[in-house]
C-alpha cells in the first residue's frame, strides 16, 4: 500500500523536527554529570587603572575625531548656502569693518567645529 503525504503537511512534519531537535540540544547541554558540583562564583581579577585609562581615551579619540571635522554646514560651497551672505559695519574712519564672515566664513567653506574662531581652540583639548 502507498501512502501519499502532502508537502503542506510533510513542511509542517520537518519544522516539528527542526525545533525538537534545536530544544533538546539546549537542554542537553544546560545539564551537569551527576557527580560534579555546581561552580563556584566567579572570580575577577584587579583592574589595571592604566591599561582601563589608556583604552578609554583611545577609544573615545577614535569616537570624537570624526565629530570634529565633521562639515555642519550642509550646503556649503553651493548657491544655496545662506550663510555665505553676510553684513559688514564699518564703525568709523580708521578701524577695520565688523562683519558676520568672520564666524560664517569657516563654515560657509565646508569647516567643521575645529574650524570656528573660538571653539576651534577648544577641540585641541578633546582626545583624537
Amino acid at each position: 500500500m502507498i501512502t501519499m503525504v502532502s508537502k503542506k503537511s510533510a513542511a509542517g512534519l520537518a519544522a516539528a523536527v527542526g525545533a525538537a531537535v534545536l530544544l533538546g540540544a539546549g537542554s542537553a547541554q544546560a545539564a551537569t554529570a551527576p557527580g560534579e558540583a555546581p561552580a563556584g562564583p566567579a572570580k575577577l581579577t584587579k583592574t589595571d587603572l592604566g591599561q582601563a585609562l589608556g583604552g578609554t581615551t583611545t577609544g573615545l579619540g577614535y569616537g570624537v575625531a570624526p565629530i570634529k571635522s565633521l562639515r555642519l554646514d550642509p550646503w556649503a560651497n553651493s548657491s544655496a548656502d545662506f550663510l555665505n551672505n553676510g553684513a559688514a559695519l564699518q564703525p568709523d574712519q580708521g578701524l577695520p569693518a565688523i562683519g558676520t564672515g568672520t564666524l560664517t566664513g569657516p563654515l560657509s567653506a565646508g569647516g567643521g567645529v575645529k574650524d570656528l574662531p573660538l571653539v576651534g581652540g577648544l577641540t585641541g583639548v578633546l582626545p583624537g
